[in-house]
């Protein structure tokens, strides 16, 4: 059974699913953040299967998310490197994981700890915030054409 796919979706988020909407290609995102680059170092540390790590990168290169750049050691040999649109996941990764350490914490307990590099301290949690820098819940939110109503309540 194939997959639905959202290319024609006015749903931005349906759109992105569409791209990066499967675990193994957001892991494979996040790793390339950490600076993972080669084929067998993203199979060795996620533990993925040859053919489904193929797929994912091609899918991810294809999508222009990362980016294959032959550095021509040692014969062919080619680096995955995250394009400006793959870097643009670092707020949506930074998120889900914010939002998993709330929710599914791992068995130690252990959130995250990001830092900013400047400074060492910790980063904060990411939020959703109104022009004035404040933040701003899903019921302080709404869309256009359906003005009355909070997000968590509108049609659609």
């Amino acid at each position: 059974m194939a997959r639905k796919r959202f290319d024609d979706s006015n749903c931005s988020v349906a759109r992105a699913l569409n791209e990066v909407g499967d675990w193994w290609s957001l892991l494979i995102v996040l790793h390339a953040m950490y600076g993972t680059r080669r084929f067998v170092d993203f199979q060795q540390q996620l533990g993925i299967a040859k053919n489904i790590l193929c797929d994912r990168l091609a899918k991810l290169v294809d999508n222009e998310v990362l980016r294959k750049v032959d550095v021509g050691e040692h014969g062919s040999r080619f680096e995955y490197r995250l394009t400006e649109k793959g870097r643009d996941l670092f707020p949506v990764v930074v998120a889900l994981r914010q939002w998993g350490d709330k929710w599914n914490p791992s068995p130690d307990g252990q959130p995250l700890d990001l830092r900013d590099r400047d400074s060492g301290q910790p980063i904060q949690p990411v939020t959703v915030q109104n022009t004035q820098g404040q933040p701003l819940s899903i019921r302080d939110v709404f869309v256009p054409s359906d003005e009355d109503k909070p997000l968590d309540e509108a049609q659609g």
